[in-house]
């Protein structure tokens, strides 16, 4: 099997991570706005994301003079670790589904941002212990400083953003009250009915509602915020465990048993995150949530209206999760939990894509710019706070 050794090696792979990562969540939110059903999505994504597992393993994990390889491994007496390997995929499945509602009600930068920043500051902090303290710890620690600091302005962005695209509905009653007739008048008002609605006005918000599969107008962003920090504790979960299965610091495996490769253990990881999604997405296919319209098998199957999108939002999970744990296994899994900084990578996407900010107010700008700039400094600290696994 391959291994990467040397510091540079790690932190190429936690950068490529961290595009791969940031960019394909913009991909599943397009083709939810695009009216596509986010089920339909999830098991177009989750088919490809075990591919991606499947080509690291049968060509990295295979190639090299490392021993002992892939195949080697899957005959080994080595359930345990294949446990928590198996328990990551669990819970990182569980995280990514539930992103995927919650960037209908909050947005893809915001729910990017909590999330992220659960994630390092409860994830990266159980790694630090786990790898035995191999990164500097005053470097890390003030590195997930700089992601609470951003969590901070990630809800300020909210809640100023919130304030304007409410302004910008000023002949609406309330967005909860608000009835068919009083929303043609506005898309009237705005020029909708001339033409295509310029981004960030209410018409653009008001067509955007119309095509999209979530419908959120009336409802709460709570129900949003809930689903994001039960992401994110989910996301905070899966490094750990498969930081365990990798490097078995509570001893489980038997003597004699070599421990798990990252690439054998990215196979059972997947493996259990590909089920986790079958039976959860197939479930919502016929028994809907959120208000979603009840598709079935047969519907899934005959809906190619942005599949090729959502196969390439996989294989970018894939690949990214890949090389984070990759970079973990040479430099420290806190290290490589630098890869949650992807909100810089998203927001880029959301703001070109889907005219996130777009007209918003100065304060809004203001909050934005200075929460991208903390997550700058939080990937250079944590990157910077790199070891080496001996």
């Amino acid at each position: 099997m391959y291994m990467i050794e040397s510091k540079g090696g790690a932190i190429a792979c936690m950068l490529l991570a961290l595009l791969f990562l940031g960019t394909w969540p913009a991909i599943m939110t397009l083709t939810e706005r695009r009216g596509r059903l986010p089920q339909h999505t999830y098991l177009d994504y989750t088919l490809t994301n075990l591919l991606a597992a499947v080509i690291i393993a049968l060509t990295l994990g295979e190639i090299g003079p490392s021993r002992p390889n892939f195949f080697t491994q899957l005959s080994q007496d080595n359930w345990q670790s294949v446990m928590f390997a198996m328990a990551g995929g669990i819970v990182l499945s569980l995280g990514n589904l539930a992103t995927q509602y919650a960037w209908a009600y909050v947005g893809l930068s915001v729910t990017e941002v909590i999330a992220a920043s659960i994630t390092v500051v409860i994830g990266t902090t159980l790694n630090y212990f786990l790898d035995d303290r191999i990164n500097r710890a005053e470097v890390l620690f003030p590195g997930v400083a700089c992601f609470l600091i951003a969590v901070c302005f990630g809800s300020a962005v909210h809640k100023s953003n919130a304030a304007d695209n409410k302004s910008k509905f000023q002949d609406f009653k309330s967005l909860e009250t608000a009835s068919s007739f009083e929303m043609e008048t506005v898309s009237a008002n705005n020029g909708l009915a001339k033409g295509k609605a310029k981004e960030g006005t209410a018409a653009f918000l008001i067509e955007l509602e119309k095509q999209r599969a979530i419908k959120v107008f009336g409802k709460s962003t709570i129900i949003g915020l809930a689903i994001t920090f039960f992401a994110g504790i989910c996301f905070s979960l899966f490094s750990p465990a498969f930081n365990l299965a990798t490097n078995d610091q509570w001893h489980t495996l038997e003597h004699g048993v070599p421990k798990l490769n990252v690439y054998t253990a990215f196979f059972y990881f997947s493996i259990s995150a590909f089920v986790v999604a079958l039976i959860l997405n197939i479930r919502f296919l016929y028994w809907p949530i959120l208000g979603l319209p009840r598709s079935s098998f047969k519907d899934y199957l005959n809906d190619w209206n942005g599949r090729g999108w959502s196969f390439l939002a996989g294989f970018l999970c894939g690949f990214g999760n890949g090389l984070q744990f990759m970079g973990g296994q040479a430099a420290g899994y806190a290290a490589a939990d630098a890869v949650q900084a992807l909100p810089l990578v998203s927001t880029f996407w959301g703001i070109l894509l889907f005219g996130e900010y777009r007209r918003s107010s100065r304060k809004t700008y203001t909050f934005l710019i200075s929460m991208l700039l903390m997550f700058i400094v939080a990937v250079a600290v944590l990157m910077a706070s790199s070891g080496h696994r001996k």
